[in-house]
């Protein structure tokens, strides 16, 4: 079976296509980091001839939806990344049926049925409304913010060298067993509908945050600011956990952290 992996530039993609290979699985990774504006829906048909899965990991949460300023600290043009996210959505999915693909298998994130009304959290769930709505079997993987993430979440927040985030909880997760997770996913039998995959632990995001900044031996001051925006979107207390039925990873953060390079050391 052919497997065709759409990712953003980002180490997801990488990880999750050698998983769909050591499945035993022919596998191509296609980058995409400015979205599929500049490729037409023929090109990207033609892409996917003979491909039965595709792996969508195009829209994410990162530095690249949005501008660092050095008064407002990262703005996002909310509106164009909706439309922006939106047309790549569309185009990829016409493809899918043009060229036959019969199934989707895409990545959110966890919160987007409780924060959808604005910033990111507004365009994945307009992304996530296309998918379903589509004639194409699909599985959306809800994941909570992987360990490595936390960096990028504290250049977002940063103003005047302190990072403000909200006093949000999250259950924070391994990019590999999110790679795990969507490369067996794809390779099985298909299955419909939204699930969601998080981390064995519950911590405050600011001290997700300060433990990378800390590990990097980087020394920003992390604060809680119940009016800071994640990513241009106003968070609840536990907007960013997930549900009962969440598959529960069992990698930790201290036992990832025990398993990177030191800064400064090559891997």
């Amino acid at each position: 079976m052919k497997v065709v992996v759409w990712d953003d530039g980002g180490l997801i993609g990488v990880e999750t296509a050698l998983w769909v290979r050591d499945h035993g699985h022919e596998v191509a990774l296609l980058s995409a980091p400015h979205g599929l504006d500049s490729y037409t829906r023929e090109e990207i048909t033609e892409v996917l001839r003979d491909c039965s899965v595709v792996i969508d990991l195009l829209c994410r949460p990162s530095l690249a939806i949005g501008t660092l300023t050095e008064d407002q600290g990262f703005v996002i043009d909310e509106e164009a990344l909706v439309g922006s996210w939106l047309r790549s959505t569309r185009k990829l999915l016409q493809a899918e049926t043009a060229a036959g693909v019969t199934y989707h298998v895409a990545l959110s994130v966890t919160g987007v049925d409780r924060a959808a009304s604005s910033g990111v959290f507004r365009a994945l769930k307009a992304r996530e409304s296309m998918i379903q709505r589509s004639a194409t079997p699909h599985f959306i993987l809800r994941s909570t913010q992987m360990f490595e993430s936390a960096e990028e979440i504290a250049t977002a927040g940063t103003e005047d060298w302190i990072v403000w985030v909200p006093p949000v909880d999250v259950r924070p997760v391994a990019l590999t067993d999110v790679a795990m997770l969507l490369a067996h996913t794809a390779v099985s039998r298909p299955r419909t509908g939204v699930h969601e995959i998080a981390g064995p632990e519950t911590i405050g995001l600011d001290t997700f945050v300060r433990a990378a900044l800390a590990a990097n031996a980087e020394y920003r001051r992390v604060f809680t600011d119940v009016r800071s925006p994640f990513f241009g979107t106003r968070l609840g207390p536990s907007d960013l956990l997930p549900d009962a039925n969440a598959f529960i990873a069992q990698t930790s953060y201290r036992e990832w952290f025990a398993g990177r390079p030191s800064p400064g050391i090559n891997s």
